[in-house]
């Protein structure tokens, strides 16, 4: 399971790391958090609207470390789903740097959609 880096890194605890590893806890699951981070700092994306505007803020967001990964299954975990555009950029990330396995992807809340 590799969890999504928040985007708040000053909060003292991280939902969606204190979730992850209590789940890997639970089920099992292989806990890599050190897979994948945060390469740039981002602005928050909840006010951005356009999938477009989202895939550009997320450019280059990201980095991975290769030999954790490569040729894994992986879970790609995270808090919030919306617009995809996040597990998205990082799925390509995983496949194309990586070059893991497989990625699924768990959330535990999706937003409404907005028209």
């Amino acid at each position: 399971m590799v969890p999504v880096p928040p985007s708040n890194g000053q909060r003292p605890n991280q939902p969606v790391i204190v979730l992850a590893r209590e789940l890997s806890r639970r089920k099992g699951i292989e806990l890599c958090e050190d897979g994948l981070r945060k390469s740039k700092q981002t602005r928050q994306l909840k006010d951005v609207h356009a999938y477009s505007e989202r895939l550009n803020i997320l450019k280059d967001a990201f980095a991975v470390t290769r030999q954790q990964l490569q040729n894994r299954k992986v879970l790609l975990f995270d808090d919030l789903f919306r617009s995809g555009a996040t597990l998205n950029a990082i799925t390509n990330l995983l496949y194309n740097d990586a070059e893991v396995a497989s990625v699924n992807a768990l959330t535990i809340t999706k937003t409404r959609s907005r028209s």
